[in-house]
């Protein structure tokens, strides 16, 4: 059983029990056709790219960015409206990097800013699968100091905090008055054209409640950034 045909299965399977439990339809995969896919991910000698350190990037790895990306938008807001349409599994499989790129994303740093850290652990953990490392800060105040103390390679920014309910924007016209031109991404609840207008007048990359985007928007940063 190859990767893209365990992918097809599961997009099957949520096809036909409804995309919003597609996290429980990987579960019933890898129970269901545990034996088949216990010899697949134990012979992933032809699918695996090693890296300094004996990194690997593998299906195995994939398998799990996908799963995790799948939960996150299950939870997000942007499934609230249009749960099938957010939880696509071959959207979600889309925007999985493949080995090569998953090396090339090795050893960034991005810095995470959100007062609420909760509401985000499936998204940081997927890029932690990255072995990319994240710091975190709950306020602009900690997170101007942070950047202050060491580089990174990409921050990602709630919008509203306590007492600033333009927090995001806050921290952005902070960092950009400074010099600091390090790329930026806002994940939030609101979205739409108007807001990403808004935050790329700012200096953002741009503003999403999606999981998936975000996961695009902050490899494909982190790619160009590395290349």
């Amino acid at each position: 059983m190859t990767f893209d045909q365990v992918i097809r299965l599961i997009a099957a399977l949520a096809d036909l029990a409804g995309a919003v439990i597609w996290p429980i339809a990987l579960v019933f995969v890898l129970v269901f056709f545990r034996k088949s896919l216990r010899v697949f991910l134990s012979n992933l000698g032809e699918f695996k790219l090693k890296g300094p350190g004996g990194w690997e990037a593998s299906a195995s790895r994939q398998v799990k960015l996908a799963a995790l990306l799948g939960a996150a938008e299950a939870v997000s807001p942007a499934a609230e409206n249009a749960p099938a349409a957010a939880v696509d599994p071959q959207r979600i499989a889309d925007v999985v990097p493949g080995a090569r790129a998953q090396l090339r994303l090795r050893g960034s740093r991005v810095l995470w800013v959100d007062d609420r850290p909760e509401g985000n652990v499936l998204e940081r953990e997927a890029l932690g699968l990255l072995d990319i490392e994240i710091g975190l800060s709950r306020s602009t105040e900690e997170a101007l100091a942070a950047v202050r103390r060491r580089d990174y390679d990409l921050i990602i920014s709630d919008m509203g905090r306590p007492q600033d309910q333009r927090a995001g924007y806050t921290l952005l016209d902070a960092l950009r008055r400074e010099g600091n031109r390090t790329p930026y991404v806002i994940y939030s609840s609101v979205r739409g054209p108007e807001a990403t207008r808004q935050a790329r007048e700012h200096g953002a990359l741009g503003c999403t409640n999606s999981p998936q985007e975000l996961f695009s928007m902050v490899t494909d940063a982190l790619a160009t950034r590395v290349s």
